[in-house]
């Protein structure tokens, strides 16, 4: 019978702890380090665009003029977008989701379809913005018009909400289902009734994900050629218009002509910060009251 070598413990124990502190030590500076980078950054953007926030700035319209230009234009085509993304990512995703794990049958082309669609979550957004040039802009002939960018920055966070959605229904314990076949419910009232219900607050955070993802993209919409400079204000889906992103990428790269375009950018961008806070905050207050029902 072979025991165990105390000697031969205590020689590896030293090594192992030195590993151990090392592994630690570079782990807290990998970490130290992305959160300095992060302080700097928010404390230059805040202090470059602070001093520019206002009224004036959030209700006028685009200028030459830095001390007259303002972002209202962005902010409007920015919500019309939303009006486009979230509906249709939600509908798509979701809908999915739940054809995938509850009604297709298990085998190669089901997995190869699973594959692909996680696959497609990590393919450059400029490929859809290619995509979105070619079939929405040009082959239905929509142009640079808010359906036409809603619908490929859809297309761009659609995978998020799949692969989310199908982990929450996942997670569904199998007893609930059986449960309500053994009431005498059918397949859709078990999905409708007890399955979504159940996998809501995992398939909002994906939804969640995928449109703070939607509001922050800007290489999609330069593709399909969604304008900076617009003065009209969109009234619908079939206007042009323009988002705060493009418009904080346009004032950076001007900002080399005009030094005041880098302080308009830097409060475009803490506004674009602000609306993401409270989309989020929104989104995970009622992702967390839906748990607690739950």
């Amino acid at each position: 019978m072979k025991y165990v070598d105390s000697t031969q413990v205590q020689k590896k124990m030293g090594s192992r702890l030195l590993a151990n502190n090392l592994a630690k030590g570079l782990f807290l500076l990998a970490t130290l380090f992305g959160l300095i980078v992060l302080v700097v950054l928010i404390y230059r953007v805040l202090k470059d665009g602070l001093p520019w926030i206002n009224m004036d700035f959030l209700m006028n319209r685009l200028s030459t003029d830095p001390e007259r230009a303002g972002i209202w234009g962005a902010i409007t085509g920015t919500l019309w977008l939303m009006v486009v993304v979230a509906p249709v990512t939600m509908l798509l995703g979701i809908g999915t989701a739940i054809y995938l794990e509850e009604y297709a049958t298990k085998g190669r082309i089901s997995s190869f379809i699973k594959t692909n669609i996680s696959n497609l979550a990590g393919v450059p957004s400029v490929v859809f913005g290619i995509l979105g040039l070619t079939v929405f802009a040009r082959a239905l002939d929509l142009g640079s018009v808010v359906l036409a960018g809603g619908l490929t920055m859809a297309l761009l966070v659609l995978p998020v909400v799949v692969v989310a959605s199908q982990e929450a229904i996942r997670a569904v314990p199998q007893f609930l289902r059986e449960a309500s076949y053994g009431m005498g419910a059918t397949k859709w009232q078990t999905i409708k009734n007890v399955v979504l219900p159940a996998a809501l607050p995992g398939i909002l955070t994906g939804v969640i994900l995928a449109l703070s993802r939607a509001i922050g993209e800007t290489a999609p919409l330069v593709v399909i050629g969604i304008p900076a400079l617009l003065i009209p204000i969109p009234d619908g889906i079939f206007d042009k218009f323009t988002i705060l992103p493009v418009q904080i990428y346009y004032w950076t790269i001007d900002s080399a002509l005009v030094a005041e375009y880098a302080n308009l950018a830097a409060a475009t961008i803490v506004i674009l910060l602000l609306v993401l806070f409270v989309m989020n905050s929104i989104a995970i207050l009622i992702r967390n009251k839906f748990q607690k029902r739950y």
